[in-house]
């Protein structure tokens, strides 16, 4: 109702004044005679439907009347076709509650104000009405930042939208506008930005799938909407396996594996990325399970490969995992005694069941380093062993549609060409997952497959 709607205030300047947006709607109340009666006054007037109901507002309030309110009077907001005065206006259960001095019925001026509209409200309230078709909503929060990405027609308006987000959502300290696109500041993915609102803080602290994570989200790659990416793809782990993420950024794949015991050869070129990385590792307590490394992804997937081969070979294949005492307040000797007793070693797997290859605009161009990476070593996988060849895991963009059909078919012609094999929507053990939008006519997906015999065992090649 327009009625409950903010005051239209249109500013030129894009100067945000909260007190301009305080507003007195004038109502009718249902003043209870006896406190003890609100519950059941209440459900005679919900049942007669003239009980107000307004979002974030309660509709019991003391009484108007500050001497009565002292003594714990109350009263019922009702709806504004109720009027004070007229009695036409009210059912036939109001009029008997007023009969039998139940209630009355009395005016009440309802005060709302700047706190009580949400980000919507006042961005209808304040932005010119042309330029209301898509007014900025969706933001990414990483920590205490909030990241956006406005369009040209709202940057006369940036400051004022960032001070109507820092307003009202709790915890935000930072925000920031995005200058360019992912990829375009650096290779690492980083972007150029600028300070809307606060300071100028971009490190930050983040929990992901019970893990925590701490980095300079200006020297890093982080998309807090993959959440749900991410914990799809470690769901797929079994604990025990060895995995290469091979564009791991800050870990959000390779840690939470590292927690469910999942060996994780974890890569990025960017060495903040790593640096946070060997943070998270430690403060997340996988260091038996997650190691990594800052190299050439090209280069990663084979020496990753042979490093796993190479543990086996050497026997140094094996890790121990110390247990845990019963007891913290146990003697040093017996604490220690219960830790080495309760111990775990553990056998690395010979070979990888899983590539993660997250970096959706290029990722499909790596896939030609896997030609011949188990060159001379097919003895390792069936049918001479219950071994499979590893899953591939890329993430790619493509085109959206509805049933995705099209996609699947591009995606499929790009990876074989770069894996000099065919791939086709109709392989047995092919997934093409969508994975998000990411703009009007494109679309996230991660492509898995499992790696071909004949792509693994051909000649290796020079990258």
């Amino acid at each position: 109702m327009s009625l409950f709607r903010p005051p239209i205030v249109r500013s030129a300047s894009g100067l945000l004044d909260r007190s301009l947006f305080s507003k007195t709607i004038p109502l009718a109340a249902a003043r209870i005679a006896n406190v003890k009666n609100v519950s059941k006054i209440r459900a005679k007037l919900e049942g007669s439907r003239e009980v107000l109901k307004l979002e974030r507002t309660i509709n019991v309030r003391p009484d108007p009347d500050s001497a009565l309110a002292s003594k714990g009077g109350r009263c019922l907001l009702l709806k504004p076709e109720v009027k004070v005065g007229d009695s036409t206006t009210w059912s036939d259960t109001l009029k008997e509650a007023v009969k039998l001095n139940e209630v009355g019925v009395i005016p009440y001026n309802l005060e709302l104000d700047y706190k009580y509209w949400t980000y919507q409200d006042i961005m209808e309230s304040v932005l010119p009405e042309e330029d209301q078709g898509e007014i900025p909503t969706g933001f990414a929060i990483v920590g205490h930042v909030a990241h956006l990405n406005l369009r040209d027609a709202y940057l006369p308006y940036k400051h004022l939208i960032a001070e109507v987000i820092a307003d009202k959502n709790n915890g935000i300290r930072t925000i920031i506008n995005k200058v360019n696109d992912v990829g375009a500041e650096s290779e690492f993915r980083t972007f150029a930005y600028e300070v809307l609102y606060g300071p100028d803080d971009m490190n930050v602290e983040i929990k992901e799938q019970e893990c925590l994570f701490r980095f300079d989200y200006s020297k890093v790659y982080w998309n807090s909407r993959l959440n749900t990416e991410h914990e799809r793809l470690v769901e797929a782990f079994e604990p025990g396996v060895a995995v290469c993420d091979l564009m791991a950024g800050v870990g959000p794949f390779a840690v939470p594996a590292g927690k469910k015991k999942v060996f994780v050869w974890a890569n990025d070129l960017n060495p903040d990325s790593i640096a946070s990385m060997r943070d998270a590792v430690v403060r997340n307590k996988v260091q038996a399970y997650v190691r990594p490394h800052c190299e050439n992804a090209h280069k990663f997937i084979y020496s990753a490969v042979d490093d796993l081969l190479n543990l086996t070979a050497t026997s140094q294949n094996t890790v121990t995992i110390p247990g845990t005492a019963s007891s913290r307040n146990l003697p040093k000797e017996e604490r220690e005694r219960q830790i080495l007793e309760r111990s775990k070693t553990i056998t690395i797997p010979q070979t990888f069941s899983h590539f993660v290859m997250n970096l959706p605009a290029t990722a499909i161009e790596f896939l030609g380093s896997f030609n011949g990476l188990y060159r001379n070593h097919a003895e390792l996988f069936t049918p001479h062993t219950n071994v499979k060849l590893p899953m591939i895991h890329v993430h790619c963009f493509s085109t959206k549609s509805e049933d995705n059909v099209r996609e699947g078919i591009d995606i499929c012609n790009r990876i074989s060409k770069y894996l000099d094999y065919t791939v086709t929507p109709q392989d047995e053990e092919l997934v093409i997952y969508e994975v998000r939008d990411v703009a009007p006519n494109k679309r996230m997906f991660c492509a898995s497959f499992r790696l071909p015999a004949e792509v693994a065992f051909r000649e290796r090649r020079n990258v």
